[in-house]
């Protein structure tokens, strides 16, 4: 996934400069694999490419006051009886009903689940949902969202400044950012007392068949290409990914990864299946709240991942303005401040931190809502590929997740 609310953070700054097996060979996959596996991990990847873009649905929010919000697990605050206090006040706020939907396991899982109505316009059951940069430009790119009526978003106008111009969304006229984070690696202290440091550190001998990597492939592969020393901010050749591939596809052949999963892999982790893992940062934090202290994260040694995941509003929802209205109050600060004091991911809101710091004086200092100039040297953005390469990388990907 993923912003401190000051202006001039260098986060956003960063963020926005920069822009979540089988025997065959890496190689063969990247020219081109043919049937079966790769098959399906192009469908799920499939960057469209029809002639005409769907039309907006009518909005039917005067008379119907339901919403649907997609997104993933442990990503909105929560009390220990499963509400969402935040939640609950925008409903007794707004009047609306909203069910909140933890449908998102993985970009590109969820993509596959959902494409084919978007490309027909219809509604895939979700008025708003959240997704990462990537997945996102995508979805603008083939025409699958609705544009915001920017008056219906009033805070708006909190969004941290450098992040209102993106590459795949200038102005922000369809996207708003939810969180941002870090992928770093995490352990069981009890079990693994002397830490990890580094990738590297995941395929020591004492974990073989304990260790767990994300299915988001610029996480995964992108704490392995920074491994190699490559910066995935900027070009890298096939070559480099190649290597990385077969790095990947020899710890699964020989049984040293466990499982490749989404957000599913806290299961793992909690049940002790893997005992180390590929993991997002607010996560961890969360896990620990929820099962005891025993996870640590840590951004590797050769650099972690940073990534964002952004609030859109299918081509197909007939409830757009119900939608707008959920955006615009999580842009309060207050809220914003909140949310993040529970997810622990990085908030996009300007204010937030003055108001986070009312809530506990700690949390400003957080460098995992708030991160420093020091935090933010060791993190790169995996760079924007093109549709060619993204289906490339991704098919190779997938094959090792397939025969994981």
């Amino acid at each position: 996934m993923k912003n401190r609310p000051l202006p001039n953070d260098p986060m956003i700054r960063q963020l926005v400069q920069s822009a979540r097996a089988s025997q065959l060979t890496r190689r063969g996959l990247l020219a081109g694999a043919t049937a079966g596996a790769a098959a399906l991990a192009l469908a799920a990847c499939s960057t469209g490419g029809a002639s005409g873009k769907p039309t907006p649905a009518k909005d039917q929010s005067s008379t119907d006051k339901t919403l649907t919000w997609a997104n993933w697990q442990a990503y909105l605050d929560q009390d220990k009886d499963g509400n969402y206090p935040t939640l609950q006040a925008f409903q007794k706020q707004s009047g609306l009903k909203v069910k909140y939907d933890v449908a998102v396991d993985d970009n590109n899982t969820y993509y596959a689940k959902v494409k084919d109505q978007l490309a027909l316009g219809k509604d895939i059951g979700a008025d708003t949902v959240c997704l990462t940069d990537w997945m996102i430009a995508r979805w603008i790119r083939l025409g699958y969202v609705q544009s915001f009526d920017q008056a219906a978003i009033p805070n708006k106008k909190n969004l941290t400044s450098n992040l209102v111009n993106v590459d795949f969304d200038p102005g922000r006229q369809k996207s708003l950012p939810w969180q941002s984070g870090f992928a770093g690696i995490c352990w069981n202290k009890e079990k693994l007392p002397n830490g990890l440091k580094s990738i590297e550190d995941l395929w020591k001998p004492d974990l073989k068949g304990k260790v767990g990597v994300l299915s988001e492939m610029r996480d995964t592969m992108g704490l392995l290409l920074l491994q190699q020393g490559v910066d995935i901010s900027k070009e890298f050749s096939d070559d480099d990914f190649n290597k990385a591939i077969d790095t990947l596809t020899k710890e699964v052949n020989d049984g040293q990864i466990r499982n490749i999963k989404g957000n599913s892999y806290l299961n793992d982790l909690k049940s002790g299946d893997t005992l180390a893992a590929i993991c997002w940062s607010g996560d961890i934090t969360q896990l620990n709240a929820e099962a005891g202290d025993n996870w640590q994260f840590a951004i590797p040694e050769a650099g972690g991942t940073l990534w964002s995941d952004n609030f859109v509003i299918p081509i197909g929802s007939p409830r757009k303005a119900n939608a707008e209205k959920l955006i615009d109050y999580y842009y309060e600060p207050e809220v914003a401040a909140e949310v993040a004091a529970w997810v622990n991911y990085i908030t996009p809101v300007h204010g937030a931190k003055d108001a986070a710091v009312k809530i506990d004086p700690q949390l400003a200092e957080n460098q995992l809502i708030f991160p420093d100039e020091e935090t933010l040297s060791k993190v790169h953005v995996f760079r924007t590929l093109t549709p060619a390469q993204e289906q490339k990388y991704q098919a190779a990907f997938q094959k090792v997740i397939l025969g994981a």
